[in-house]
């Protein structure tokens, strides 16, 4: 694994994961080296394993500079280079956005970083394994990843510490047995490291393979998408970006209405390990884009083993369900109440007649009728 980012073997420590790996790095520094200085740079899009240990070490007395992305959700080495001051400790910038896949200028910020005397610490999850990355080469101080994002093992990750001068120095976070250098204590999940060895041997081979072929199909599922459904919207830089991430806004039709009519497809409103939370548009806005553009954008994730067939199946699916969703739009805009066929029988897949069905507490309660109900109703929850 060390030798896929560059680094020496005894430079890595291993996390359950990638939250763990930004925590113990942004906290550990800032409990480390708080004496010199209370100031962190960092960006409003950057994942939420970042973003709220920053957001809590603010209410410990630490100043936080949130950097606003440009419009492709990419902060600028002038941007951090301005940001930096006497007090600053630590500036964390992500290799890559986990939502819209634009890539950062990560080796200008590290030499950047390196030419102030700041620890770099930078969010890798998404780009080790799909990218080349290397922590010498880019001036990296700190770098987090997660075994899974490479097809591994989910529940195990890394931190890499530079021990090669100018030496890191953290403070640990999770006190007891002083495992992993004193750094994190616990009994290793030793199945999940070498599952994670294992997934980053195979990256590190098959790297520029997969990414070759991944593009290919990433490019013809938003070039066939984009003719089959007028209105859609690529988010994110349409160069610099991950090979396999695609984050696109379907004008008229709203995500979650859209997401549930293809349950099916697996894709998400925002990043993976937020779209469950009340705002997994956060970091849409602040790239700039309106709320509605922000409510109508999906994110889906090409993988190695993603096939033509499964992206052809995806485009049509995913184009009769927005046709379906505009002409409903189109005719509750109008002023009609119900839409065509709605009162013929138990597969109506109006929203209106369900939602008043449950508020007079109508519904048959026979297991047939149910069943039918069920059905229409799904589109609607």
């Amino acid at each position: 694994m060390a030798w896929l980012i560059g680094a020496a073997a005894n430079e890595i420590v291993f996390t359950s994961g990638a939250t763990e790996s930004c925590n113990l790095a942004i906290k550990g520094v800032a409990e480390k080296y708080g004496q010199r200085g209370n100031h962190i740079v960092t960006c409003l899009a950057e994942h939420e394993a970042v973003f709220q240990p920053c957001r809590w070490l603010e209410s410990q007395g630490f100043n936080v500079t949130w950097l606003r992305p440009d419009e492709y959700g990419r902060v600028s080495g002038q941007q951090v280079d301005q940001a930096i001051t006497a007090q600053t400790v630590l500036v964390s910038i992500m290799a890559a956005n986990n939502v819209v896949g634009s890539i950062n200028p990560t080796a200008e910020i590290g030499q950047i970083a390196k030419r102030r005397g700041v620890l770099f610490h930078c969010d890798a999850t998404q780009a080790v394994g799909k990218i080349p990355v290397d922590v010498e080469a880019m001036g990296i101080d700190l770098l987090s990843l997660s075994a899974h994002k490479s097809h591994g093992p989910k529940g195990v990750g890394a931190l890499y510490v530079r021990g090669r001068s100018p030496k890191v120095r953290l403070s640990a976070q999770i006190d007891g047995g002083g495992q992993e250098g004193g750094l994190r204590s616990g009994t290793l999940n030793v199945p999940g490291i070498v599952g994670m060895g294992k997934a980053c041997e195979i990256a590190r081979d098959q790297m520029d393979e997969d990414a070759d072929r991944i593009i290919v199909l990433r490019d013809r599922f938003l070039e066939m998408l984009s003719q089959r459904i007028p209105g859609t919207i690529l988010n994110g830089h349409p160069e610099q970006r991950l090979p396999n991430t695609l984050n696109i806004t379907l004008d008229g039709a709203e995500a979650t209405e859209l997401m549930q009519s293809v349950p099916e497809i697996a894709a998400s409103l925002g990043s993976a390990c937020t779209s469950g939370t009340d705002d997994p548009h956060y970091v849409l806005r602040a790239m700039g884009l309106g709320e509605d553009h922000a409510a109508g954008s999906v994110r889906f994730s090409l993988g190695r083993f993603t096939t033509k067939e499964e992206i052809d199946y995806c485009i049509e699916a995913l184009a009769a369900a927005v046709t379906r969703l505009r002409q409903r739009g189109s005719q509750f805009a109008a002023g009609q109440t119900c839409l065509p066929g709605c009162c013929e029988g138990p597969g109506c897949s109006d929203v209106v007649q369900i939602e008043s069905h449950f508020s007079s507490h109508s519904l048959p309660r026979d297991s047939t009728a149910q069943g039918a109900r069920k059905g229409s109703l799904h589109e609607t929850t």
